[in-house]
C-alpha cells in the first residue's frame, strides 16, 4: 500500500480549501464550546459562561480567519439541526417534575402565559418603534423562548431561523446577567418565583442560572421553559396573525 505522500502546497491548498475550512469551523466550533464550558466550571464567572465566551471567540475567529459564513455554516449548521430531536428529550424532566407541577400548577401556568405573552409583546413593540430590517424584525418576535421551539416557530412569522437563534442567544445572556439585581430590586425571595422568572424570560440560559441558584429553581425555570416553547409552536400560526 503507498503512502499518502502530500507537499506542504497541497496541505495548505486542502486546508484552504472551501471543504478544509468549513472542517476547521467545525473544529474550532466545538473547540471553543468545551474550552469555555471547562474554564467556567472552574471560574464562575459570566464572562467564561459557554454562553458568552464561545460565541465572541468563534466570531472573532471566523472574521480574523477570513471564513464566509456559508462556508462556516457548512458543517456547523449539523449542530444547530441536532436541537430539533433534542426537544424530544424535555418530555423527560415533565414526567420526572409532575408532582411539582400538580403542587404549584396556577404559578406555572401564570408564569407561562405572562412569559410568553409579555415577550411577544415586548418583541412586537421594539419592531414597531425601532426601524429593523425585515428578517431582522419577524426573526425577533420568537426571541423569548428556548432556541429549538424558536426555530421551529419564527416559520410561521416569516423569520430566518438562524437569525432567530442569535436573537434567543443575545436574549438568554441578557437575563442572566441581569437576574440577580433585578431580584434583590424587586424583592423576589422564593425559589419558585426565580425559577419562574429565569425560565420565562431567559430560556436555556435562565435555567441554566437558576440551576446554579438553587435545584428547585432550576427544575422550576426548566419546567417554565419547556412549557412556554410548546405554547410558542403550537400558537405561532395564531400569534403571527396577531402580532403581523
Amino acid at each position: 500500500m503507498s503512502s499518502l505522500n502530500l507537499s506542504p502546497e497541497a496541505v495548505s491548498e486542502l486546508l484552504f480549501s472551501q471543504t478544509g475550512l468549513a472542517l476547521i469551523s467545525l473544529l474550532l466550533t466545538l473547540f471553543c464550546y468545551f474550552v469555555a464550558k471547562r474554564l467556567y466550571r472552574l471560574h464562575r464567572v459570566w464572562w467564561l459562561a459557554p454562553i458568552v465566551l464561545a460565541p465572541v471567540v468563534i466570531t472573532l475567529l471566523v472574521f480574523n480567519l477570513d471564513i464566509p459564513l456559508p462556508t462556516y455554516f457548512e458543517y456547523t449548521h449539523w449542530l444547530m439541526a441536532m436541537l430539533a430531536p433534542a426537544t424530544i428529550a424535555f418530555a423527560l424532566p415533565i414526567y420526572r417534575e409532575r408532582k411539582l407541577i400538580r403542587q404549584y400548577p396556577l404559578t406555572i401556568a401564570l408564569g407561562v402565559i405572562a412569559g410568553l405573552l409579555l415577550g411577544m409583546i415586548s418583541s412586537w413593540l421594539l419592531v414597531k418603534f425601532v426601524p429593523l430590517p425585515v428578517e431582522l424584525s419577524k426573526s425577533l418576535l420568537v426571541r423569548s423562548v428556548s432556541t429549538p421551539f424558536a426555530m421551529e416557530a419564527t416559520s410561521a412569522f416569516g423569520g430566518v431561523p438562524e437569525l432567530t437563534a442569535m436573537m434567543v442567544l443575545i436574549t438568554g445572556i441578557i437575563g442572566m446577567l441581569v437576574c440577580e439585581p433585578l431580584f434583590k430590586l424587586m424583592h423576589i425571595r422564593t425559589s419558585l418565583g426565580k425559577g419562574v422568572a429565569l425560565g420565562a424570560s431567559a430560556h436555556g440560559a435562565g435555567a441554566a442560572k437558576a440551576s446554579e441558584l438553587g435545584q428547585q429553581e432550576g427544575v422550576i425555570a426548566s419546567l417554565t421553559m419547556i412549557f412556554i416553547g410548546i405554547a410558542m409552536v403550537l400558537g405561532a400560526p395564531v400569534f403571527a396573525v396577531i402580532f403581523s
